[in-house]
């Protein structure tokens, strides 16, 4: 995911095409069965005659790729009490050297032989009692693995951070909630600062950005073109947008961060003050266009932004759905969106019922024009294929205050038309 240039794939990739895509049968299939069985969300990996995939409830599985006999597997234990927002699904693992990597639901990073399946390290993420739990596909880069974190609806702090493939070893850590320090780490494990990620108070008021959501659930992508990794950024909380006036960085955006040092290089926000839970966490894909490296991402909140991938200047931005409620277009000069102020969610301390805001009709859904299935891109027709959704939900906002783990979503209705 993530890189658009030519080279010999292309040709492989026209081996199947109109005239033999009818003689493909099924060769095996393998089942993760059991009462385990859920939302089955990874892109299986291909390496020396093996397949690695990862399956609901922190498993993973090594299988014969001729055969598809199970070679082992490794299922994490997981504790009572485990809070994953939205199932209990993961979306892959990663590969290097002789290491298959990849999270679970209790906010571990686990690191297997791709031979035996025993572990060689594991390092924890996050406390799993506060919210946090990871879900992604981990990134590997120059050596390091990269990881987000999950847990946006639990008053988390989202963030990057990046370990030693081999060791585990904490190299930098960078929180994508502007007022929060990142840190790096020298081989003793002794951290320094490494820079407040923006200004405090900038765009949260108050104390909102101490539990500000923004989780980095859905990993990110690494272009050697630009030498930056990309990631996206989840909904900011609560979901009543009125509690934090302002622009909330860095949620619902898209972040390019040098991968050498921690820091983010340029941001671009896709959906400022959040009040619809849009998330902005859709993946990053650089391209070649006229000569520069661009990069397409088709937001949740049903808009297709196209920034320059070298400094995240907006080149273009248009809808991909029929229906958006939120803004009526996005300003190319500001790269900000003209809101439709109707559609918002109306705040419950300022009209007639204390205990409920104005309810909208919004549209797209909190599911997005776009959930979290990947898209593609082909260079051979310089298209993008978005799997796209027309929904919609009303939505109004309730008084709410910060408690530690409980979801901040949970005193918001909705329901889907």
């Amino acid at each position: 995911m993530g890189h658009g240039t030519a080279g010999p794939a292309l040709f492989r990739l026209t081996r199947i095409n109109t005239k033999n895509v009818g003689n493909l049968v099924p060769a095996w299939s393998f089942s993760f069965g059991g009462e385990k069985q859920r939302g089955q969300e990874a892109q299986p990996l291909i390496h020396d005659g093996k397949m690695f995939v990862t399956a609901s409830y922190s498993r993973i599985y090594a299988l014969d790729l001729k055969t598809g006999a199970k070679l082992w597997k490794y299922e994490h234990r997981l504790p009572e009490g485990i809070m994953p927002c939205c199932d209990v699904v993961n979306r892959g693992a990663a590969l290097y050297d002789n290491l298959v990597i990849f999270g679970t639901l209790d906010a571990q990073l686990v690191a297997l032989d791709q031979k035996t399946g025993k572990v060689v390290w594991k390092e924890k993420l996050e406390d799993y009692a506060a919210g946090y739990s990871y879900t992604a596909a981990p990134l590997i880069v120059k050596g390091m693995v990269l990881t987000g974190i999950s847990g946006g609806e639990f008053g988390v702090v989202g963030r990057v951070e990046a370990r030693d493939a081999k060791t585990g070893q904490l190299v930098w850590s960078r929180p994508v909630v502007e007022g929060h320090m990142g840190y790096k780490y020298d081989k003793d494990g002794n951290k320094t600062e490494n820079g407040v990620t923006g200004t405090e108070n900038a765009s949260w008021p108050g104390e909102t950005w101490k539990t500000g959501g923004a989780a980095t659930w859905l990993g990110g992508t690494y272009d050697p073109a630009t030498g930056l990794v990309y990631f996206g950024t989840g909904n900011p909380g609560p979901w009543n947008s009125h509690i934090r006036k302002g622009d909330n960085l860095y949620s619902a955006s898209t972040v390019a961060i040098d991968p050498g040092t921690g820091k983010i290089v340029w941001h671009y926000q896709n959906t400022p003050n959040d009040g619809w839970d849009f998330d902005g966490v859709n993946e990053f894909v650089t391209f070649d266009l006229d000569g520069k490296r661009m990069g397409g991402k088709a937001d949740r909140n049903g808009f297709f932004y196209v920034n320059d991938a070298t400094n995240g200047k907006l080149v273009n931005a248009f809808p991909f759905v029929k229906k958006i409620t939120w803004a009526s277009s996005i300003d190319l000069k500001t790269g900000r969106p003209n809101f439709i102020n109707e559609g918002r969610p109306g705040d419950p301390t300022g009209g007639s019922d204390p205990k409920k805001g104005k309810s909208v009709f919004a549209a797209p859904g909190f599911l997005g024009g776009k959930n979290q299935q990947p898209m593609a891109y082909s260079p051979q027709t310089g298209l993008f294929y978005v799997p796209a959704n027309e929904w919609g939900m009303d939505i109004w906002n309730e008084p709410i205050s910060y408690k530690k783990a409980p979801p901040t979503w949970a005193l918001v209705s909705r329901s889907i038309r």
